[in-house]
């Protein structure tokens, strides 16, 4: 694969942000390195522009027509290149050249399907869903198993206004479902990859334990009752070493601190904390929502069960500054070669003023999928978190958004970052 032609723009008039991103797009598309004929485009906008989504759909269709297959959604912020754009209008895309019969975009009106006589085997999915959909961890963890490894990488869209998704599928709707816009409200979407597609995926997390891992031993719904045995409430008290007779103190601190849960059956469920320190990629984070002194019971926002381990945590940015760099060494150091010419090492060893977007990092384009509560101002500045992401892997086409959950394997997780990159 070239390298994907991408582009964004920020604008008050969402015209103006579309006619730059396409000069960009056109002219990346007349480079050698760089795709000439993409047909799949990724499009994720602000929720400014979520009461003109069908407008600006139609207006990159019309401009594009080789481009016949379309995916995104909405967030309160975007990602690309090296930069996000937070509470401002602003329209990212990225054209993807994966062969034709290596990937279907999916939605309500044209369902995912697999097995045999369906003529595509799904092996990885982007998903983008909509957080008010019910029982919405259900479907995703349907779809997960729709695919041949599992895997899912997105997020939940995110809007102060309409939570909008883009599907527009070059194969048709399923029989019966008549016209679709290309724009839906609910439900799930997004484009489903052949095995065709190479692609390598991390998750990265913002929360720092702030005790060791516990087993939960005694809970029912969403609350949990006992840890190791012990009263839940006062392994809390215990591990924020706070006390209820000091009540003001004890609420702001029980404010500040979230709870990591992780199945039994989960890979690394025994190791939940790294030895670094950090969570694995198989925890989830999720608030305190209630005590029981009566019962000595903790609520949190999600169901739980005996067996489960937890951990209570905080938000941290050193952690999470420390944690993306290593997802993206990760990457680096599963892209690169044992042994390189002499222009492929001069091409990676780059410094940062000069790490265009180049063939030999092996990494076409990127889809980065980060929470909301995140993003440069967690990060201590404007487009921090996508600046550590470039000086780790240099510049690359890159789109994303800022979600209300983001999705990897069959999980919805909260305060992490889930970057997929195709790989060249």
């Amino acid at each position: 694969m070239k390298l994907f032609p991408c582009g964004h723009a920020t604008h008050p008039q969402w015209p103006m942000a579309a006619g730059l991103v396409l000069a960009q797009l056109k002219a990346q598309m007349a480079l050698r390195d760089y795709a000439a004929a993409p047909t799949l485009g990724l499009v994720y906008i602000t929720d400014h522009y979520a009461p003109m989504a069908q407008d600006i759909l139609e207006h990159l269709s019309a401009e594009l027509p080789e481009v016949t297959d379309w995916a995104g959604t909405v967030g309160v912020g975007i990602a690309a290149s090296n930069v996000e754009y937070f509470d401002e209008p602003a329209l990212t895309v990225m054209l993807c050249a994966v062969p034709a019969d290596q990937y279907r975009v999916f939605s309500g009106v044209a369902p995912l399907g697999s097995g045999p006589g369906m003529g595509f085997e799904p092996h990885t999915a982007l998903i983008h869903a909509d957080g008010n959909t019910p029982e919405v961890a259900d479907l995703i963890a349907e779809l997960a198993a729709r695919t041949s490894t599992g895997y899912l990488f997105g997020g939940l869209a995110s809007s102060r206004g309409e939570a909008v998704q883009f599907a527009v599928g070059g194969n048709g709707n399923i029989k019966g479902q008549g016209a679709a816009s290309g724009v839906f409200h609910g439900g799930l979407s997004g484009v489903a990859f052949g095995e065709g597609v190479p692609l390598v995926s991390r998750v990265t997390q913002g929360c720092l334990p702030v005790a060791a891992a516990r087993e939960i031993t005694a809970a029912e719904r969403n609350v949990i009752y006992e840890l190791d045995g012990q009263p839940a409430l006062d392994a809390l008290l215990a591990d924020l070493h706070i006390s209820l007779d000091e009540p003001e103190a004890a609420l702001a601190a029980v404010r500040a601190t979230l709870v990591g849960l992780t199945h039994a059956g989960d890979l690394g469920a025994g190791d939940m904390v790294s030895r670094t320190g950090n969570f694995g990629a198989d925890t989830r984070v999720r608030h305190i929502i209630g005590l029981d002194p009566a019962r000595r019971g903790v609520a949190v926002a999600e169901v739980v069960e005996p067996g489960m381990r937890m951990a209570f945590c905080q938000r941290n940015v050193q952690a999470a500054r420390a944690d993306l760099t290593r997802i993206c060494a990760e990457i680096r150091e599963e892209l690169e070669p044992e042994e390189v010419t002499l222009p492929v090492a001069a091409a990676l060893a780059a410094p940062e003023p000069q790490a265009l977007p180049h063939p030999a990092r092996r990494i076409a384009g990127a889809v980065y999928v980060s929470c909301a509560g995140r993003g440069g101002p967690h990060f201590g500045g404007p487009s921090a978190e996508l600046q550590i992401v470039r000086r780790a892997l240099g510049d690359m086409p890159l789109v994303g958004f800022f979600a209300g959950g983001e999705i990897a394997r069959h999980h919805v997780y909260g305060y992490t970052g889930v970057l997929t990159v195709f790989v060249a």
